[in-house]
């Protein structure tokens, strides 16, 4: 089992511990991920169940969510460790593609996947989507005076005590990456301005990830923030009172930016160690029967396949108004934009 090895040997003798510490270290397979640990583990565990092979993960935390893998990811490039990155957005994998980091694997499973979820020279896979949407406590957001859209976060008037995560890492610096592919980086950073000004004025509130802002909304010590749908779902299938929005759907005139749709992407790491242990690892989980599981999990993933069940907690995209993005364009402008988004929120 994944870590069993590692908690079993802190109740051992130290000279077994140690046998036990450098068996660990010899896996069949080696992957980060930046998939929050509560929702990968149980999967990861499958996977060895199902195939008896072992592996051993590394998984990021909330504070360096994904980009921490990432920089890690850039630095071990030399001498790879790791096979496989399962990360939980799509613009980082595009700057690591970019970079030359990534094997080339036409995965089997993949063949049904739609084309806009899967790079045309399969360095990655695109999966099991997450929608950008918002986050309101009930008890706080009236019916009448919900919020529509990012530029809400600056009407402190009609829709106060709002939060958007610091956008220097995971989906939020994608969503800050994919405004400023929409709108120009030069307006993108005047936004990233005007929300500082909001925080440093006590308007705005700015939690170290997504998963503390759902958390934040939920018990209402804010009312309302742009967070993930699987974070979201958490926090409803915990009981508490909270409801969905739909950010960007214009005023039934069918315009507005529209919701961003961000699929999980898996990539086997260029000269991977152990490449025929990545490669089954890639199959087995981008299979429809895997996607299902996700979707049927607290996390509730979208699939992006229009066959693989979607239980009734898993958001339904007819009729909603989808952002148009260009991936490779969010991911060869990524790195630049995180850096100036490092200056301003960190001023």
């Amino acid at each position: 089992m994944i870590l069993a090895s590692l908690r079993l040997s802190a109740c051992l003798s130290p000279l077994l511990g140690l046998m036990l510490a450098a068996c660990a270290q010899d896996p069949d397979l080696i992957i980060y991920t930046s998939v929050d640990q509560v929702h990968s583990e149980s999967l990861l565990e499958r996977f060895e169940e199902e195939t008896g092979l072992t592996v051993r993960v590394e998984f990021d935390t909330e504070a360096t969510k994904t980009v921490g893998l990432v920089e890690r990811l850039r630095a071990e490039s030399a001498a790879p460790r790791c096979d496989v990155f399962w990360n939980n957005e799509i613009a980082n994998t595009i700057a690591l593609a970019e970079e030359g980091l990534l094997a080339t694997y036409d995965s089997p499973s993949a063949a049904e996947i739609p084309a806009s979820f899967r790079d045309r020279e399969r360095r990655w896979t695109g999966f099991a989507a997450r929608a950008r949407i918002m986050i309101e406590n009930l008890n706080e957001v009236p019916e009448d005076s919900r919020p529509s859209g990012f530029m809400d976060l600056f009407d402190t008037e009609r829709h106060p005590n709002a939060a958007i995560a610091r956008p220097l890492e995971g989906t939020t610096l994608t969503h800050f990456a994919v405004l400023g592919t929409l709108l120009g980086e030069d307006e993108l950073y005047a936004l990233a301005e005007r929300i500082m000004e909001q925080n440093r004025a006590g308007k705005l509130a700015m939690p170290g990830g997504n998963g503390p802002l759902a958390k934040g909304v939920a018990s209402g010590a804010t009312a309302w923030g742009f967070t993930d749908t699987d974070d979201f779902n958490v926090m409803l299938a915990n009981g508490h009172p909270v409801r969905m929005g739909l950010p960007d759907q214009g005023n039934g005139d069918g315009q507005g930016d529209g919701l961003i749709l961000i699929p999980n992407t898996v990539m086997i790491l260029k000269d991977a160690p152990r490449r025929a242990a990545a490669e089954q690892f890639v199959d087995w989980l981008l299979s429809k029967e895997v996607e299902a599981l996700i979707a049927e999990s607290d996390s509730a993933n979208i699939p992006v396949r229009p066959d693989v069940p979607r239980p009734d907690g898993v958001l339904s995209l007819e009729g909603v108004r989808l952002m148009p993005i260009d991936w490779n364009d969010v991911g060869r402008r990524l790195p630049a934009i995180q850096e100036r988004l490092k200056e301003i929120v960190l001023r």
